[in-house]
């Protein structure tokens, strides 16, 4: 968008990418003493920037969530470092965006996603189980299936989170997984999919059914 965004509207975009995760104006008010409402709130959804709906509670107070544009407006921002958003300025305002500038210097350098950083929290039982049901889906039992195949189907679970639970079900015993033999069939999606183990690349999952 041309204009730059408030203070608020841009505070706003930043706690809702930190969170990762749908707030409510309760949950806003309790957290950082704001909610986003009224011409915020519409400005913010008119731009894509972020989805809010009314929650059926008492009051019907709204839920917010930020969408792909908006995280593509974070990462942006954060590369600002100067200026901040218009007046009123305080010290703090171009102190936090000194430290977002080097978030994002970092970032570039270690060439992570923001969605790596930022992201909400899993239960990893949840995870596993989203792990086999997947698996079940996509292949019968002890089947293999390519990790590039399966990803997708984790509701969007940080590929950080997916290998750590991986390898917990990899040492109990209960998954098996192997590198692809035929290295020229290898696609990018393959490549970005695998997981690390013993210093090896692992292409291929299969899952142990009792």
């Amino acid at each position: 968008m041309a204009d730059r965004l408030t203070h608020k509207q841009s505070a706003a975009l930043l706690v809702l990418m930190a969170l990762a995760r749908e707030v409510t104006n309760p949950e806003l008010r309790e957290l950082v003493g704001f909610t986003l409402d009224g011409d915020d709130r519409k400005l913010l959804n008119s731009a894509g920037l972020v989805e809010s709906k009314q929650v059926a509670k008492v009051g019907r107070p709204y839920a917010h969530k930020i969408t792909e544009p908006g995280l593509r407006w974070c990462v942006e921002e954060m590369g600002q470092g100067e200026p901040p958003p218009p007046r009123p300025r305080s010290h703090f305002g171009p102190t936090l965006y000194l430290l977002l500038a080097g978030l994002d210097r970092h970032l570039r350098r270690e060439r992570l996603a923001l969605s790596e950083v930022f992201r909400p929290e899993v239960d990893p039982a949840d995870l596993d189980r989203a792990i086999v049901a997947a698996h079940t889906t996509l292949a019968g039992r002890g089947t293999w299936v390519r990790l590039a195949e399966l990803r997708p189907l984790l509701d969007g679970a940080a590929k950080a989170d997916v290998d750590a639970v991986l390898v917990a079900m990899l040492k109990q015993g209960r998954v098996h997984l192997v590198p692809e033999a035929d290295r020229a069939v290898l696609t990018e999606a393959d490549h970005a999919a695998a997981v690390r183990v013993g210093g090896e690349d692992n292409h291929k999952l299969a899952v142990e059914r009792s």
